[in-house]
C-alpha cells in the first residue's frame, strides 16, 4: 500500500484517503501564485483573438492586458514595425493598460495589419499572440454593376448559375430569390452549394417561368446586396441521361479537414431522372454519429472532426440509367494544440527546476523558445539555463535568472504561443511537517518524505498512520500552519475474480467474485452486463460470492462485470461469456477467434524523442479489439493502447534505431504480430543519465594518489555518439577551484601528488557529441592510505578461564592512523605445554575485532588448558594491506606473562584466574595460579624463564 498525502498551505480540509491509493511520486518544484504586491515578471492575461474582424465603428478596440510588479510598460508592433502610439493622433492607449483605441476617421483600411503587444518591466517581457486586424469595410460588399445576358439551355441538360458574392470579411450568407423577392424552391433537382452557386441536375421547361437573383447578406451590419436578375431560355432537348458529377469533377478528389473544426463535403450530380445521392465511408455503411446529411443528401456536414473521421467518403449517384461513384479522400490535419502548456515557475535562490512545453499537431509542429520576446539562441547566455527539446531547465538560479519565456509551436496550418515566467524568491528558511497525534514531533523514518513543495508522502501506509498532521511553514517574515486529518482504510480486494467462460447453449454459466474489504466500510456488490445493470430473476441468481446463469442462450452472451463499491473507492472485474450452439445450429453461429494482425505500419512526424506510428486494423473476428500492444526492435512489449486507436505518438530514447510491430488483442487473445515497420533512427540529444557508483580511493600500493571510478552508462543511455565522462574534484573544506578532466575511453581517472588520506569532493557527468548531461551528486572520496605511525597501547587481559580470555587495548590515535582502520587482528600461538616433555604445534592463529569505541576488547576462545601462549595485535587498514614483516613491525610492544602452579586435580579443566583486571609489572608481566575446581587470587611472584619444560608458566606476548 502506498499513498500520497498532501498538506496544502492554502486550505483546511478533512480528507478520507483510501490506503489502496497508489500514486507514483513526482518531484515538484516549489511553485505558487505570487501575490500582486510582490515584485514579479509581467504576464499577458487578456488579448484580442488572432483573427480580429471589427465593424468600421469608432473606436476600433485591440485588447492587451497584463499583470506584473512593477506595472509593465506596453508597446505595439504593426506588421513587424514599431507602432509609435504617441505620434499618431488617431491611436491612443488606455491608462495602465495596453489596449489600443483606433479612431480611423473614415479610413479604416489604413489600420489593417498584424499587431503584437509587448508588456515589459525590469524582470522581462511578455508577448501577445499575433492579432490580425481586419475591418469589415463597405466597399467590398457591392457587386459590379452589369447586365446579365439571358442563358439558353436545353431541357435535360445540367446548369450551374454562379453567384460570386463580394468578399468579406466576414463571409456573407447567400440566398437565391426571384425579382419579387420570393425564394427559389429547392429540391433533389435544384439546390444551392456552400459557395452560393445554384445547381440544376437537369433543366425542365418550368425553369423558364421565373428569373433568378443571388442575394448576399453580411451579418456584421445586416447589409444586403443583390446581383442583377438572370433569365433562363429553355429549349426542347434530351429525355433520359445517366448520372454525371457536376461537383466535384471526375471520380476522385482529396480534401483537407482540420481537427476539431467543421467539414462540409458536397456532391452534385446531373442526370435525368434526377439522381439519388447516397454516402458511404471506406465502402461500408457510415455511422452518422457527429454527422448530418443536408441539402437533399447532397451535403455531408461533419461538425467536429476527429482522427477517426479520416478516410475515403464515397458519394454514389444513381438513377434508372446507371450509377456513378466519386471517392473523396479526407486527410485530417491539425493546427498545433497544447499537450502540456508551459506554466510559470517560482523558485528559491540556488534551487533548480524546469518549464515544460509540449504541443502536438498534424503534421507535428516545430517548437521554438524565446526569452523576453527574443529567440533564446540569440539572447544573452544565462548560467544554469539549458534547452533540451521541449524542456527548459534551470540549475542554481539567482535573481538575474528571472525572465519571461515564450514557447511557440507552429506548422503549416497555424501556430500557438504561451508565456511563462521564472521568478526567483527568497528561501523559506524552515519548513516542517509535524504529527500531532500523541504529541507534536517532527516526522522521521524511511516511510515519510517531505517533497520540495511541502507535500508529505507516506509510503506503505499503515492503520497506525491515522491521525492529525500539521504543516508548519516559516521564514523571516512570519509563520503559518495548517492541520489536516488522515483516516486509513483497508483496500477492497477481489480475491477470486470471474474468468472468461465458453458454455454450450442450455447449460449453466457461473462467474466468481469473492471479495475482502474493511469491515468498517459499507460495501455493495452489483453485476453488470455490457456496462448495463443486470436484472436478476429466475435464471440469473446472485449469492455472496458468485453469479449463476441457468439455461443460457445466445442473448446471454456479453461482458459480465462484478462491481464492488464503497464510499471511498470502486473496484471491478470483468469476464466474457460466449455461448456455443449445438451441432444442429453450428452453421448459423459466429466463429469467435483471435483478431487478424494489423497491417501497413507507417512512421511519421519524426523527432529526437518521439515518432508517430499509424497502422490499419485487421479483422476483429466477431470479438471487438480491446487493446493494441506495441513492440520495439527487441520484440518485448513496449506499451499498450486502447483498441479504438490506430495512430499513436511513441516516446523514444534518442540515438537509438527502432523497428516496431503491433499486436491486436480481443476477448479471445492476442493476434499474431504484424509485419515489422521500416527502421527508424531517433536523433541525438545530450545525456539524461548520471554515472552510478562513483568512488574515490587510493590506487594500488601508492599513497599519494586517488583513483576516481564509476559504472559506465548503458548504450541506450548514451543519447548520441562520442560518449565521454567529465570528472570534477577538489579538496573538501578548501577554497580551491574545481578541477576537471574529460575521458572518452575509461571509466576511471587517477589523480597524482595528493596528500595521504585526504578527503576530496568528487562528481562525474556524462558528455557526448551534443553536449553535457546532468552532474552527479557530490561524493566524498579519500586519497591513498599509509601504515599507522604508532601501535595500539595500554594492553591488558581479564576474564581468564581454562579455554578463553579477554584482551583489552587502546586504539591507535586518529592523528597516527594515516587511513581508515578496518579492524584489529590478534595473532596468537601455543608456545609450549606446562606438562613436562610435551611437544606442541606452534601454528599461528588469528582473530579479528571491529575497530570502534575509545577502549577496545575481544575474546579469544578455543585455548588449550595448561599451556603457554604468545600473542601480538596489529591494526588492519581498509585499503592498505600490511605484509607479515610489516605486521610484526607495527605490533604493540611489551610482554605479558602469567605464572601459576599445578594443583592435585590433573584430570580437571584448568581456568586462568578469577577474571578481574590483571596488574602488570614494569616489564609487562603478570602472575597467577591455576585451580582445579575453585578460582584463586592472582599471585604477584615474577616469572624468569619461560622455556623450561616443567615450568608451570603461561606466557602471553601482545603486540
Amino acid at each position: 500500500r502506498q499513498m500520497l498525502f498532501k498538506a496544502e498551505m492554502s486550505a483546511r480540509k478533512c480528507w478520507r484517503i483510501p490506503a489502496i491509493l497508489t500514486i507514483l511520486q513526482q518531484t515538484w518544484i516549489l511553485a505558487m501564485e505570487i501575490p500582486p504586491d510582490v515584485r514579479q515578471p509581467p504576464m499577458i492575461i487578456k488579448e484580442s483573438p488572432q483573427d480580429h474582424i471589427v465593424d468600421p465603428v469608432d473606436p476600433i478596440i485591440v485588447e492587451c492586458e497584463a499583470t506584473g510588479n512593477p506595472p509593465p510598460v506596453f508597446t505595439w508592433t504593426r506588421n513587424g514595425v514599431y507602432l509609435n502610439v504617441a505620434r499618431d493622433p488617431q491611436v491612443s492607449m488606455r491608462w495602465r493598460s495596453g489596449t489600443l483605441e483606433i479612431f480611423f476617421w473614415g479610413r479604416p483600411d489604413d489600420y489593417e495589419g498584424v499587431y503584437q503587444c509587448t508588456a515589459t518591466n525590469e524582470f522581462g517581457s511578455a508577448l501577445s499572440s499575433y492579432i490580425s486586424l481586419r475591418v469589415s469595410s463597405k466597399p467590398a460588399r457591392t457587386w459590379l454593376k452589369e447586365y446579365l445576358e439571358p442563358v439558353s439551355v436545353v431541357v435535360g441538360l445540367p446548369l450551374i448559375l454562379p453567384c460570386n458574392p463580394p468578399v468579406g470579411p466576414p463571409k456573407p450568407d447567400t440566398y437565391w430569390l426571384n425579382s419579387t423577392m420570393v425564394s427559389i424552391r429547392q429540391d433533389r433537382r435544384v439546390s444551392k452549394a456552400e459557395n452560393g452557386d445554384l445547381y440544376f441536375s437537369s433543366i425542365v421547361a418550368e425553369d423558364a417561368f421565373t428569373n433568378y437573383v443571388c442575394v448576399a447578406r453580411f451579418p456584421f451590419t445586416n447589409t444586403i446586396q443583390q446581383k442583377p436578375p438572370l433569365i433562363l431560355q429553355v429549349l426542347t432537348g434530351l429525355s433520359h441521361t445517366a448520372p454525371k458529377f457536376l461537383k466535384p469533377k471526375g471520380t476522385t478528389s482529396t480534401t483537407i479537414a482540420m481537427l476539431g473544426e467543421e467539414l462540409i463535403l458536397e456532391c452534385f450530380a446531373a442526370g435525368v431522372p434526377t439522381p439519388s445521392i447516397k454516402w458511404t465511408k471506406d465502402w461500408e455503411e457510415m455511422s452518422m454519429t457527429g454527422k448530418k446529411l443536408e441539402n437533399f443528401n447532397k451535403t455531408l456536414r461533419i461538425k467536429n472532426i476527429s482522427l477517426d473521421d479520416g478516410g475515403d467518403y464515397i458519394c454514389s449517384a444513381s438513377n434508372r440509367m446507371g450509377s456513378l461513384d466519386h471517392v473523396i479522400t479526407v486527410r485530417v490535419k491539425s493546427v498545433p494544440f497544447w499537450a502540456e502548456k508551459p506554466e510559470s515557475l517560482v523558485l528559491s535562490r540556488d534551487d533548480s527546476g524546469s518549464i515544460v512545453c509540449r504541443a502536438d499537431g498534424i503534421p507535428r509542429p516545430q517548437m521554438q523558445w524565446l526569452v523576453n520576446g527574443e529567440p533564446i539562441s540569440d539572447a544573452p547566455k544565462s548560467p544554469g539555463r539549458q534547452v533540451s527539446g521541449d524542456t527548459l531547465m534551470f540549475r542554481a538560479v539567482v535573481p538575474d535568472s528571472a525572465a519571461v519565456f515564450q514557447c511557440n509551436a507552429s506548422n503549416q496550418y497555424g501556430y500557438i504561443m504561451a508565456n511563462a515566467f521564472l521568478a526567483v524568491m527568497g528561501k523559506i528558511s524552515n519548513q516542517r511537517v509535524y504529527r500531532s497525534k500523541g504529541g507534536l514531533g517532527t516526522l522521521e523514518g524511511s516511510r515519510h518524505m517531505i517533497l520540495p513543495n511541502g507535500t508529505l508522502e507516506i509510503r506503505n501506509t499503515k492503520l497506525q498512520d491515522q491521525g492529525s498532521y500539521v504543516c508548519v511553514a516559516s521564514n523571516v517574515i512570519g509563520r503559518d500552519e495548517k492541520e489536516v486529518q488522515l483516516e486509513v482504510k483497508e483496500p477492497i480486494k477481489i480475491v477470486r475474480a470471474p474468468h472468461n467462460t465458453v458454455v454450450i447453449r442450455g447449460s449453466l454459466a457461473h462467474f466468481d467474485c469473492k471479495i475482502k474489504f474493511d469491515p468498517t466500510l459499507d460495501v455493495t456488490v452489483t453485476w453488470l452486463k455490457d456496462k448495463k445493470f443486470l436484472i436478476l430473476g429466475r435464471r440469473m441468481t446472485k449469492d455472496e460470492d458468485s453469479l449463476s446463469i441457468a439455461d443460457v442462450y445466445r442473448r446471454d452472451e456479453g461482458a459480465y462485470t462484478c462491481r464492488v463499491k464503497s464510499e471511498l473507492e470502486e473496484v471491478t472485474a470483468s469476464a466474457k461469456l460466449t455461448v456455443m450452439g449445438t451441432s444442429t445450429y453450428t452453421v448459423s453461429t459466429h466463429v469467435y477467434n483471435r483478431p487478424d494482425p494489423p497491417s501497413d505500419l507507417e512512421i511519421s512526424d519524426p523527432s529526437e524523442r518521439s515518432v508517430r506510428l499509424t497502422w490499419i486494423p485487421g479483422l476483429s473476428n466477431h470479438s471487438p479489439i480491446k487493446d493494441y500492444w506495441l513492440l520495439p526492435s527487441s520484440w518485448k512489449n513496449l506499451s499498450s493502447y486502447p483498441g479504438s486507436l490506430n495512430s499513436v505518438i511513441l516516446q523514444l530514447t534518442p540515438f537509438v534505431e527502432y523497428r516496431f510491430r503491433v499486436i491486436a488483442v480481443n476477448g479471445i487473445g492476442p493476434s499474431k504480430p504484424s509485419w515489422p515497420s521500416e527502421y527508424y533512427q531517433t536523433g541525438g540529444a545530450v545525456p539524461d543519465a548520471i554515472p552510478r557508483n562513483i568512488q574515490g580511493m587510493g590506487s594500488g600500493v601508492f599513497r599519494n594518489n586517488m583513483e576516481i571510478s564509476w559504472e559506465p552508462l548503458e548504450y541506450r543511455e548514451w543519447n548520441g555518439p562520442k560518449l565521454g565522462y567529465m570528472v570534477w574534484w577538489r579538496r573538501r573544506d578548501s577554497r580551491e577551484e574545481w578541477k576537471n578532466y574529460t575521458t572518452y575511453w575509461w571509466c576511471s581517472y587517477i589523480i597524482y601528488d595528493t596528500d595521504t588520506f585526504t578527503p576530496y569532493e568528487i562528481k562525474v557527468q556524462a558528455v557526448n557529441f551534443f553536449g553535457y548531461g546532468p552532474e552527479s551528486p557530490i561524493v566524498l572520496g579519500y586519497s591513498g592510505e599509509d601504515r599507522p605511525v604508532a601501535a595500539p597501547s595500554d594492553l591488558s587481559v581479564s576474564d581468564i578461564e581454562s579455554t578463553k580470555l579477554t584482551v583489552h587495548w587502546d586504539p591507535v590515535a586518529r592523528a597516527d592512523i594515516m587511513g581508515d582502520i578496518k579492524e584489529y587482528k590478534v595473532y596468537y600461538w601455543r608456545e609450549s605445554s606446562r606438562l613436562p616433555w610435551h611437544i606442541v604445534s606452534r601454528r599461528i592463529k588469528t582473530k579479528s575485532f571491529k575497530a570502534n569505541g575509545p577502549r577496545l576488547s575481544g575474546t579469544l576462545t578455543g585455548l588449550v588448558p595448561y599451556s603457554n601462549y604468545r600473542m601480538y595485535i596489529v591494526p588492519q587498514m581498509n585499503n592498505f594491506l600490511l605484509s607479515e614483516e610489516e605486521s610484526r613491525q607495527g605490533r604493540s610492544q611489551g610482554v605479558i606473562e602469567h605464572i601459576g602452579r599445578r594443583t592435585n586435580s590433573d584430570d580437571s579443566l584448568m581456568e586462568y584466574g578469577e577474571g578481574e583486571e590483571i596488574e602488570f609489572n614494569e616489564d609487562g608481566s603478570f602472575i597467577g595460579e591455576y585451580t582445579g575446581v575453585s578460582k584463586r587470587t592472582i599471585d604477584t611472584s615474577p616469572y624468569h624463564d619461560s622455556s623450561e619444560p616443567t615450568s608451570p608458566v603461561a606466557i602471553y606476548s601482545f603486540a
